[in-house]
């Protein structure tokens, strides 16, 4: 079997970024990518899935360890671990099921400060990991993350920023309420409270 390239983090970067992120404004690329990053499209869920599953289970058996080691490699081996599941695995228990890797890689990113060697841009997607924890502690942190990060946005991505600082703080309010994500009981097999099935009878519950 062949070793998963550098070349592979390159082209993860790309199919989620677009190849100028790096120097583009970052509004620019949130509204770019907004359709692939954010919507329910099945056509982009097969693309992931027959681009990069192999690669993620390369990631999930450790065999992109050596991806930790910079910030763009880290950068794609979470979004890798973070986003394509969801994209990947949709509807399944299994788009939860690298969580907890991402969540760890997350941390080490944090502590190496590879977040700031990023552009603006991508250190949400360092961060997203903490706010798709069921732990109020990651949480927290995520609230804090994205919070500092709207603050440092200049004029012009101020909006994007905000935005991404408002779901960090639903995503926050929810766990700090429930202690996990009600929209996931059902996939996972757990039994929802009666006031979790009251809370997912209401418009945005679901992330």
């Amino acid at each position: 079997m062949t070793s998963p390239s550098p070349q592979q983090a390159g082209a993860v970067l790309d199919f989620w970024f677009g190849k100028d992120f790096e120097h583009a404004p970052a509004t620019e690329v949130a509204t770019r990518q907004k359709a692939l990053w954010w919507s329910k499209n099945p056509e982009i869920d097969a693309d992931c899935r027959n681009r990069f599953e192999p690669l993620l289970q390369d990631a999930a058996a450790n065999r992109l360890a050596d991806w930790a080691d910079a910030p763009r490699s880290m950068l794609a081996l979470l979004v890798l671990l973070d986003q394509f599941p969801r994209n990947i695995y949709r509807d399944t228990a299994q788009a939860f099921a690298f969580d907890e890797l991402a969540r760890r890689h997350s941390h080490l990113a944090l502590a190496m400060g590879i977040d700031q060697q990023l552009p603006a841009i991508a250190r949400v997607f360092v961060y997203l990991p903490l706010e798709h924890s069921e732990d109020i502690d990651d949480q927290l942190y995520a609230l804090d993350l994205f919070r500092a990060l709207a603050k440092q946005a200049g004029a012009a991505d101020k909006e994007t920023f905000d935005g991404f600082a408002d779901y960090a703080k639903r995503h926050h309010q929810v766990i700090e309420r429930f202690g996990r994500f009600p929209h996931r009981n059902k996939l996972l097999g757990r039994a929802s409270s009666a006031e979790e099935s009251a809370f997912l009878q209401q418009p945005g519950s679901s992330f």
